[in-house]
């Protein structure tokens, strides 16, 4: 599958700019496939303020109770996807909403029950269903899994878009952030290989808000996406992470 995944931050939806919805544009009319995995993460936190519902963050994972994953299923599917996909057609592009319990579209494990409550990884995505719905259409997912059990759980959508990139062998993922890019001494790092990656968290250039960024594409890139890029627009060169520096 000729496949670009693009993570789209709770935040960043509202400031999306025509820049964005021409890469798009571009990359469908090249014939690519293109699934866009948006968060929500902010909306959560000040819904759960407003209901107080507490919020309990370990290790930068949401824990998700009962309460916390029902609001969380609220923002993503009530308010997130319904946002990016009215943007998406007041740009004139085509997008379907798709979620996990769209015929079994992903499925998923419990990452530590007890420490974590229904905070999961991706195990499995129905790719013959997916494909067939981003022929004509841009694909908009929300990062929920679904166990063998039908129990919903709760994804981190960095760690759900690479998961969903490993999976599918897409040529590209962009992980769209809040910075330009990794940052070193304020400036940006183009070109990153994993092994860069280890050394800039132990350098703690890489703390705690990028890690699971470069973590999830680190093991993207291990699994065959050709390039992993964390960048604050489509159109801004950003970092690129891949298997093997560019000679």
């Amino acid at each position: 599958m000729n496949l670009v995944i693009v993570k789209i931050g709770g935040n960043a939806i509202q400031q999306l700019n025509s820049e964005f919805f021409n890469q798009l544009r571009e990359w469908r009319q090249a014939g690519k496939k293109v699934l866009l995995i948006h968060g929500g993460g902010p909306q959560i936190s000040k819904l759960a303020k407003q209901l107080n519902i507490p919020t309990n963050k370990q290790n930068g994972i949401r824990v998700t109770d009962e309460q916390t994953l029902a609001l969380t299923k609220m923002v993503l599917l009530g308010d997130a996807q319904p946002a990016l996909l009215t943007r998406l057609a007041e740009a004139g592009l085509a997008a379907v909403g798709l979620n996990a319990a769209d015929q079994q579209l992903l499925t998923g494990h419990y990452l530590d029950q007890a420490h974590y409550g229904a905070v999961g990884g991706i195990d499995t995505v129905n790719e013959l269903i997916l494909s067939k719905m981003l022929t004509d259409q841009i694909g908009v997912l929300a990062p929920l899994a679904l166990t063998k059990n039908g129990e919903w759980l709760n994804v981190n959508a960095d760690t759900a878009a690479a998961d969903i990139a490993r999976l599918l062998k897409a040529t590209q993922l962009y992980l769209l952030t809040d910075v330009p890019g990794v940052l070193k001494n304020g400036h940006v790092i183009s070109a990153l290989i994993p092994q860069d990656v280890s050394d800039l968290i132990e350098e703690h250039v890489i703390t705690a808000g990028m890690q699971p960024k470069l973590s999830a594409a680190v093991k993207a890139v291990h699994a065959g996406v050709q390039a992993v890029k964390i960048t604050d627009q489509l159109t801004h060169p950003g970092t690129t992470l891949k298997m093997e520096a560019t000679k």
